[in-house]
């Protein structure tokens, strides 16, 4: 595979993930680009350094009107949910993740090439670093300190010291890296790799390539990790055959294999695990509102076990503790709907700022931050 043909697909493929998050308003159809398998002799990249610059607090106090939560079977209602701040980030930001021991969350910022760090106790914003070309994916390892941005346009992952707030260094991955998840009990990470049509497996103590995984469908968009039962879950947003028929792999960590596949909605996106309650929730919908759907799935036996209408649904986690998921309506409207995982039904919906994309939960405080990308912000809801 020459450089030329992946600098084209690449180019073509960034063009898809920047309209599908940045012009969430329009009805943009998502362009095909056909699977490329990248070669396995592809190592890491020597360690590099990236410039840090700080940036002024931005957090301003709102409010925001949520429907009032409807009643749980026992006659009890959900807590409301409000938005208590905005903060204002960099352009284009596409996924959000918080270290909740450090009070920090990380924001990629995909048209600047940046992840801003937001100080999550006073809801400012205290750096930002230079990553690769196009961040979108970030997640976050606690206990070594370390985040791990993916890069679309260029095809690597940016390693993150959280104390420093600086890249340590690039791993070399499959084209278009979309979606990041880490199993810190293993030490590996996982790497979803739209247009290579294949996961990535990194060793988080050596930062190199281990394994790929190319059994998960052409378009795989997200991936998730069940670290308790070795398992990890991969969306395939595109199957290929124009019919866009959803399909989410599952596969074993401990041998990188895919043991099963669940038909889910069509155009499967975000993915987040419950592990305390075996449930992994997968968003169904495109930029044009079809669909709008999240599917519940059983991760005992691998099998759908109700569908929930959400509005356009684009990020979705789960806050294990308050038996709550949180799904983001990016692509139509900007809400948040807020389901209540004992009974899976939608109890109250959120009004936060422009195209609502990524989500994340503090686990500790029970506070959700979610990225706007049609207006450069980060809403921030008290939920507990």
């Amino acid at each position: 595979m020459s450089e030329q043909l992946g600098s084209n697909v690449v180019g073509r493929v960034e063009s898809r993930v920047a309209l599908r998050w940045r012009s969430w308003a329009a009805a943009l159809t998502c362009a095909g680009v056909a699977m490329v398998l990248t070669s396995c002799s592809q190592s890491p990249a020597a360690p590099a350094g990236a410039a840090l610059t700080t940036a002024s607090p931005t957090a301003t106090a709102s409010a925001s009107a949520a429907t009032t939560p409807a009643a749980t079977p026992g006659g009890s209602r959900a807590p409301v949910s409000t938005v208590t701040a905005t903060i204002a980030v960099g352009s284009d930001h596409s996924r959000v993740a918080v270290d909740a021991a450090s009070h920090t969350a990380y924001v990629t910022n995909n048209r600047d090439g940046t992840v801003s760090v937001i100080d999550t106790r006073t809801n400012t914003v205290t750096a930002k670093i230079t990553a690769g070309s196009g961040p979108q994916g970030v997640a976050v390892d606690e206990a070594s300190h370390t985040a791990y941005v993916t890069n679309t346009r260029d095809g690597t992952v940016s390693v993150i010291d959280t104390r420093t707030n600086t890249a340590t260094a690039t791993i070399t991955v499959g084209i278009s890296p979309v979606a990041v998840a880490v199993d810190a009990a293993s030490h590996t990470a996982y790497v979803a790799n739209y247009d290579s049509g294949a996961v990535y497996v990194i060793d988080t103590r050596t930062n190199a390539v281990t394994a790929f995984i190319t059994t998960v469908g052409p378009k795989p968009e997200a991936v998730a990790v069940d670290a308790a039962s070795h398992t990890a879950y991969v969306t395939d947003y595109d199957d290929g055959t124009g019919k866009y028929v959803g399909t989410v792999f599952v596969i074993d960590t401990r041998t990188n294999t895919v043991t099963a596949t669940i038909t889910v909605g069509k155009f499967p996106g975000a993915v987040a695990v419950d592990a305390a309650s075996h449930t992994a929730y997968v968003t169904n919908g495109d930029v044009n509102g079809n669909d709008g759907m999240v599917s519940v799935i059983d991760t005992r036996t691998n099998t759908v076990t109700k569908t929930i209408t959400v509005g356009n649904p684009s990020g979705v986690a789960v806050d294990g503790s308050a038996h709550t998921a949180y799904v983001t309506n990016g692509y139509i409207n900007g809400t948040m709907s807020v389901i209540d995982t004992r009974t899976n039904t939608v109890t109250a919906t959120i009004t936060v700022g422009s195209g609502p994309n990524g989500v994340a939960v503090d686990p500790a405080t029970g506070t959700v931050y979610v990225a706007n990308n049609g207006d450069g912000t980060v809403s921030v809801i008290s939920a507990r």
